[in-house]
């Protein structure tokens, strides 16, 4: 079976997830406002459960899970951004060094193949 991604092709399409705020190395002070851009595929909610759409997770000081599985629920230390989000706002972070990945998932929470992450670095003061 065709995978939603493959368009038919056999070839990964070029897609991309960047988080452009904040920037590597930031020292913020209070909430942090993730700004996530993508390039290549659609970001709709989950709800819509489109093929050929994503939608986007961030794991806050957490490793990625297993990227052929569902991301999990329930983790507080993942934000589901199922309702096609592509902004969100950090808050209760304690000061010091964080780290930020942005994972592109399809409607079911499964991690595109191949992946699109971005990572970022920053510090709470």
């Amino acid at each position: 079976m065709e995978s939603a991604m493959e368009g038919g092709s056999g070839v990964p399409p070029a897609y991309r997830v960047t988080i452009r705020d904040p920037v590597a190395s930031d020292t913020i002070q209070g909430a942090v406002r993730v700004v996530l851009v993508t390039e290549g595929i659609e970001i709709a909610p989950v709800a819509e459960a489109r093929p050929g759409t994503a939608h986007h997770h961030l794991f806050v000081d957490a490793e990625l899970t297993p990227l052929a599985e569902m991301i999990p629920a329930g983790d507080a230390s993942i934000v589901h951004l199922g309702g096609g989000e592509t902004e969100y706002m950090l808050e209760g972070l304690a000061p010091g060094p964080h780290r930020v990945i942005a994972l592109l998932a399809d409607p079911a929470h499964v991690p595109l193949d191949p992946p699109a992450a971005d990572t970022v670095e920053f510090v709470i003061r």
